[in-house]
């Protein structure tokens, strides 16, 4: 899609979110951004996201010479006080897994937009009750593929739905864009919601 034909651009690879973008009839660009993930030294998690979110969405802003407002977004796992990210490799996935099996984390996704004189935010938690999760599933579920590249080495929308047995707050905000709060933000900044051509 070409940028005269969008409203917005997504400045996410993320298939997810695009695709929770069309489920709300968004008519959007993608552009994916790199930015530094560093987190800063005492940072707390919630501030680590909203950043992350925020450097996004100005980056995408800055890439295609502010023609659209620009969405970012980043979500993080937190159990314990600690931010589990993505995977590094097997052993790393099944650790992350263990150590939630059987018990709640919180999934924190933020979302920031951009227009190059407005900045706005809005953040998300939900928690997430898992199921006991043995060690075999682990390896089962590695070797699938799916838990590279996600937060928490598993993906709710994909296989690892089953080891959710409750949940308490925003679905499309543990697949990776909280849509209530996106409406809000995408209305604030004028963005249309519900396009009949998008599917």
């Amino acid at each position: 899609m070409n940028l005269t034909a969008a409203n917005l651009l997504l400045a996410s690879a993320s298939p997810r979110r695009s695709d929770l973008l069309e489920q709300i009839g968004v008519t959007f660009s993608v552009l994916a951004v790199d930015i530094d993930e560093s987190r800063r030294v005492d940072e707390l998690p919630v501030d680590y996201v909203s950043r992350l979110a925020m450097e996004k969405a100005q980056a995408g802003f800055r890439r295609q010479d502010g023609q659209l407002p620009s969405l970012g977004a980043d979500t993080i796992v937190v159990f314990d006080g600690q931010i589990f990210g993505k995977p590094r490799d097997q052993q790393h996935a099944e650790t992350m897994l263990m150590a939630l099996s059987g018990k709640v984390h919180s999934v924190f996704t933020a979302v920031a937009i951009d227009n190059g004189i407005d900045t706005a935010m809005a953040v998300s938690e939900t928690r997430v009750e898992f199921r006991t999760i043995s060690q075999s599933e682990c390896l089962i579920y590695w070797q699938s593929g799916e838990p590279e590249g996600k937060a928490g080495a598993y993906a709710i929308q994909g296989r690892g739905g089953v080891f959710v047995e409750n949940l308490e707050g925003s679905y499309s905000g543990v697949v990776g864009l909280p849509l209530a709060e996106t409406e809000q933000l995408l209305n604030k900044f004028s963005v249309p919601l519900w396009n009949s051509s998008q599917t």
